[in-house]
C-alpha cells in the first residue's frame, strides 16, 4: 500500500506539471480556428507555421541569441566558479553573496537596471544589448551549477598536480574541464533555456528592429490564442526535449 501511495503521489505531481503541455500539444492538431473547440485532426497549423516567414526570422533570432548567450555565460561562469573555489582574494565572500542575490533578484529590476545602464552609455537597443543582457543574467546560474560540482572534489587533487609540475593552465585543461564537463553542459543548457524563455528583461533591452520569439508569442497571445501559437509552442517543447535527451545520452556515456 505504501508503494501504491508513492506511485500515485508521483503520478499526481507529473500530471500537474505536464498536463497543460499535453493539452497544448493536442490542440495544436485541432482543425479549428478557435483553440477550445475540437473539430478534427489536422496538420495545417504546422504547415502555416512553416510558411510564416516572420515567425521563422524571429525564431532564428532567438536561437542565435540563445546559443551565443549560453556560450558566453558558460565560459564566464565556469571561470568565476573556479576562481571562487580555488583562489583567495579580497571581496571573495561578497562576490559569492552577490551571485546568489542576482539569482533571486526580480527580472523587472534587472531589466530596468540594464535599460538605465544602456541609456546612460548611449548604447542603441538591439541585438548587442539583448545578447549582453542574456549573458549577464545567465552567468550566476552557470557559476552556481559549476561551483556545486567543484565542491564535491578534493582540493588536494589540484595540489598534487602542481607538485608533479602541472601549471595552472594544464590543471584547468587536463583536470578541471574533464571533471566539470557534466556541470558545464548543464549550465549551458540552463542558460540556453533561460534565454529562450525570457520575456521581461528582453522587453526592456531589445529594440524594435530585433524581435525574439518570447516577445513575439507574448504579443500574439494578447489578442487571442491562435492555433499557430499552439503549434509553435509544441515545436519549442519538442526541441527542448531533444536537447535534454542528448544531454542525458552524453552524460550516460561518460559515466559508463
Amino acid at each position: 500500500m505504501n508503494r501504491i501511495s508513492k506511485i500515485s503521489y508521483l503520478f499526481a505531481i507529473y500530471l500537474f506539471l505536464y498536463a497543460p503541455i499535453l493539452v497544448l500539444i493536442i490542440y495544436s492538431f485541432n482543425d479549428s480556428s478557435y483553440s477550445l473547440v475540437w473539430q478534427g485532426f489536422t496538420f495545417r497549423w504546422y504547415e502555416n507555421l512553416l510558411q510564416n516567414r516572420e515567425l521563422q526570422i524571429v525564431a532564428v533570432h532567438s536561437l542565435m541569441v540563445g546559443v551565443l548567450a549560453a556560450t558566453g555565460a558558460t565560459a564566464i561562469g565556469t571561470l568565476a566558479a573556479v576562481c571562487l573555489y580555488r583562489y583567495k582574494f579580497f571581496g571573495k565572500k561578497l562576490l559569492h553573496a552577490l551571485i546568489f542575490i542576482l539569482i533571486i533578484s526580480p527580472d523587472i529590476v534587472t531589466g530596468i537596471s540594464l535599460l538605465i545602464l544602456f541609456s546612460t552609455l548611449k548604447v542603441p537597443l538591439g541585438f548587442w544589448t539583448l545578447l549582453l543582457s542574456h549573458i549577464t543574467f545567465s552567468i550566476p546560474f552557470v557559476t552556481v551549477t559549476v561551483y556545486s560540482r567543484l565542491t564535491g572534489h578534493d582540493k588536494n587533487l589540484f595540489e598534487a598536480a602542481k607538485d608533479l609540475g602541472a601549471t595552472e593552465g594544464t590543471i584547468f585543461r587536463k583536470i578541471l574541464i574533464p571533471l566539470l564537463w557534466p556541470a558545464i553542459i548543464a549550465g549551458w543548457l540552463l542558460s540556453f533555456t533561460l534565454s529562450m524563455d525570457d520575456v521581461i528583461i528582453s522587453f526592456f533591452v531589445t529594440g524594435p528592429e530585433f524581435d525574439v520569439l518570447p516577445l513575439k508569442i507574448f504579443s500574439m497571445v494578447r489578442v487571442g490564442i491562435k492555433p499557430e501559437i499552439n503549434a509553435l509552442c509544441s515545436v519549442m517543447f519538442g526541441l527542448t526535449l531533444v536537447v535534454v535527451l542528448i544531454y542525458q545520452l552524453v552524460t550516460w556515456k561518460k559515466q559508463s
